[in-house]
């Protein structure tokens, strides 16, 4: 350390301190070079009075220089105050960067949590995939990922080791282990050293060592493999759990350190708007602080639900794309009234949408069709609301007048009389809610906006019932106990995401009508004679199909920076096919002609054959008699995919004991879409099966057997169950705002 002393002399101090003694540099000074010391200047020696004020500034600014940010200031007879112009803490060595928005922002590298990079989980080894059967033991295999241990391999001579250690059977059915066993055999013996020995006929031997468990294993072998297979078999294993590091808040502990009134960022925002805002409204302030946030506080304060008005822009138009969804008929109220102070100000809003309250209250009406695909793309009517329900050409219109309507049963059914009863659902803002949902009927789940619907169906019920019933990978939200689920043999979620990601799915190939088709063509005197065989038909495989495009039909341009471009494939024109195969045709068709057909013509072309004139009918019976064979299924909207899932379901041979669970499945429907979509789920219901729909919608509501309605209000006012019974027992309970709706529409009835 020469070279230290000697650069603080040339800098002109003459004292330092060296592992808490003063020295003086001029004596020689000999530290140990392989030892950790202290070394501090002593910039200055000052006693304390008003006149010192400017040396006081000087001698701060040169310590703090020599000390890269970091003086300390010792008082005699006092202590020593260790000060820093970092953000930093040199005592529990964390340090931070001069505080900027970005740091608040998950999206941010300088603000996300470096564990689970801003998404607030991550996916961890989850026991209950590791052993989900509780029954089974160890030698019979009850630790998934070790399989069944023959006897003699390595692995048993191991658990065997393990169960001589810790006093258990490796015999035993998991359910019954002692849990000290299950946390050894899951976690690791940590700092315990057990005596393993193993003996075969092809090695044997011993040794004093630790074990690591399955699950630090799994998760080792997870971070240090390159194999993408080994990694989807570990997955299978995993789960999406809670970041251990940020808890949720998705922020690096850094930026959870900064704090206003208590809160940081992430405990502010899980609050809700209202309690946000009262938050604001009640924080205490210095003048100083005051004039800082001043600003900030006026734009925080003035949360709206449409900022849009808050910006008072005159002679904008606004495009909204069915901003009705997931809107209870009383939130729908607010937001029209949002939208027509937007209109009131000097705007235009043009709204896609096919509400019947939205529709009533526009100003100037555009009826498009009057069929769909093909039958559609003409303006049927335009004008106002009162002129369209005189117009004889637009359904719309005599919806709106109630010349065509949906109609409301005479007779609610009563069902199998079996239930399944699901207790203590309290994830998010249920209060440990026990309900009852009785078998064999159209069960609607409403409640206003925010009121804990998806929660208790799509969170909570749809994961026990696919786990239960099928061993499938999803983690429910907490609830206590569940009874019922020998009643039920399936649980479909029928949703609107895409039936397929890639140009080769189709709803000819979803609902299986594509496989009797190809059958059909192989069976063709040519196709016999040249050996042809249903595969030959398909364009998902070598063969039949054009390999330029790989049976895509289209080949995708690749744009770097902007999105890709897909363009017809130059050898097979978009057939799909090469030239051998599309010599085959039947009456006529080849086989990329059939897939150009809309199920309506195809209906008409394979009348006479059974199989596929079937699943056919279904395609039309919900709607879809527009859309083509072959159509890609990423041109599909959400409701058309749910609808070809719906026809898929229908044109099953069930065992009238399955669950079905749609949420939301009338958006972007019209009213004759709806209609079409009850028939279905009417047939589903008749057959003896079970659907859950989560709904807005009045004509899906009215038209239930059994209505659970949840609330009072939304976020932590909500989570209750308000009124549960037929349509006309909710109408007559004054806490329910379903009911308010359903009363006018069900009255008519009576």
């Amino acid at each position: 350390f020469k070279e230290v002393f000697r650069e603080i002399s040339r800098e002109g101090f003459v004292r330092v301190r060296v592992d808490g003694k003063l020295r003086d540099l001029a004596e020689k000074i000999i530290l140990h070079k392989n030892r950790r010391h202290s070394i501090e200047v002593v910039v200055d020696r000052i006693i304390l009075n008003n006149s010192v004020k400017d040396r006081l500034t000087e001698s701060v600014e040169l310590a703090l220089k020599i000390g890269s940010g970091l003086v300390i200031i010792n008082v005699l007879g006092d202590k020593e105050h260790l000060f820093s112009e970092h953000f930093a803490c040199p005592k529990c060595e964390v340090s931070m960067e001069e505080l900027s928005p970005r740091m608040f922002s998950f999206n941010s590298p300088y603000g996300a949590c470096k564990t689970c990079d801003g998404l607030g989980s991550r996916m961890e080894i989850d026991p209950e995939y590791l052993v989900p059967d509780k029954k089974k033991s160890l030698i019979q295999g009850a630790i998934v990922p070790l399989g069944e241990q023959p006897r003699g391999s390595w692995y048993s001579a191991i658990l065997k080791s393990l169960a001589l250690h810790y006093d258990f059977k490796f015999t035993t059915p998991w359910y019954k282990l002692p849990e000290r066993a299950k946390e050894v055999l899951m976690r690791g013996t940590g700092d315990d050293q057990v005596k393993m020995q193993y003996k075969s006929k092809r090695f044997s031997g011993e040794y004093s060592g630790g074990f690591e468990g399955v699950i630090h294993n799994l998760e080792r072998r997870y971070r240090q493999t390159n194999s993408a297979g080994i990694r989807e078999w570990i997955e299978q294993f995993m789960s999406m759990r809670p970041c251990p590091d940020c808890s949720g808040a998705r922020l690096r502990r850094q930026s959870l350190a900064v704090t206003l009134g208590d809160l940081n960022i992430g405990n502010l925002s899980k609050k809700s708007i209202r309690d946000v805002a009262a938050f604001f409204g009640k924080i205490k302030l210095t003048k100083n602080e005051t004039t800082v946030a001043k600003q900030v506080l006026k734009e925080e304060k003035g949360i709206r639900l449409a900022t849009q008005i808050g910006s008072q822009l005159v002679g904008v138009l606004y495009i909204l794309d069915e901003p009705s969804i997931g809107l209870h008929q009383r939130d729908n109220k607010r937001l029209l009234n949002t939208l027509e102070k937007l209109r009131d100000l000097g705007n235009t809003v043009l709204v896609v949408e096919h509400d019947r309250e939205t529709i009533e209250t526009a100003d100037h009406v555009i009826d498009l069709g009057p069929g769909a695909g093909e039958t559609g793309g003409k303006v049927v009517f335009s004008g106002t609301p009162a002129k369209m329900i005189r117009s004889r050409s637009s359904i719309t219109g005599q919806y709106l007048s109630g010349k065509r309507e949906i109609e409301i049963p005479d007779e609610r059914r009563n069902g199998s009389g079996k239930t399944v009863r699901l207790t203590g659902a309290c994830g998010n803002n249920l209060k440990s809610l026990d309900i009852t949902f009785p078998l064999g009927r159209l069960i609607c789940v409403t409640g206003v906006s925010g009121s804990g619907k998806s929660t208790l169906i799509n969170e909570t019920l749809y994961p026990i019932l696919a786990r239960q019933l099928h061993n499938a990978r999803k983690t429910p939200l907490k609830y206590d106990s569940i009874e019922g689920l020998l009643y039920l043999d399936k649980v479909i979620d029928i949703d609107q995401t895409p039936i397929g990601r890639t140009p080769r799915s189709n709803p000819a190939t979803y609902t299986g009508v594509f496989t009797h088709i190809r059958e059909l063509f192989a069976k063709l005197p040519e196709s016999k004679l040249r050996g042809y065989k249903p595969g030959r038909f398909s364009f998902n495989v070598k063969g039949g199909r054009c390999e330029a495009c790989r049976g895509d039909g289209i080949i995708k341009i690749e744009m770097h920076f902007l999105p890709d471009v897909y363009v017809p494939c130059e050898e097979c024109k978009g057939s799909r096919y090469n030239r051998e195969t599309l010599e085959i045709a039947y009456k006529g068709k080849t086989i990329a002609e059939v897939l150009k057909m809309t199920v309506e013509e195809a209906l008409g072309f394979f009348k006479n054959i059974s199989q596929i004139r079937r699943r056919l009918e279904t395609l039309r019976d919900v709607g879809l008699g527009y859309i083509r064979l072959g159509q890609q299924a990423t041109t599909l909207s959400g409701g058309e995919a749910q609808r070809v899932k719906l026809s898929s379901e229908l044109s099953r041979m069930g065992t009238g004991r399955t669950l079905y669970i749609l949420d939301e499945p009338t958006t972007g429907l019209h009213f004759e879409d709806v209609k079409m979509l009850l028939n279905v789920l009417t047939r589903l219901v008749e057959k003896g099966n079970s659907v859950i729909v989560i709904e807005h919608n009045l004509d899906v509501v009215k038209t239930a057997d059994w209505i659970i309605d949840l609330g009072p209000e939304g976020g932590d006012d909500g989570g209750t169950v308000v009124a549960e019974g037929t349509p006309e027992q909710l109408m007559k309970n004054r806490r329910s705002y379903t009911g308010r709706f359903l009363k006018p529409l069900l009255n008519g009835k009576q």
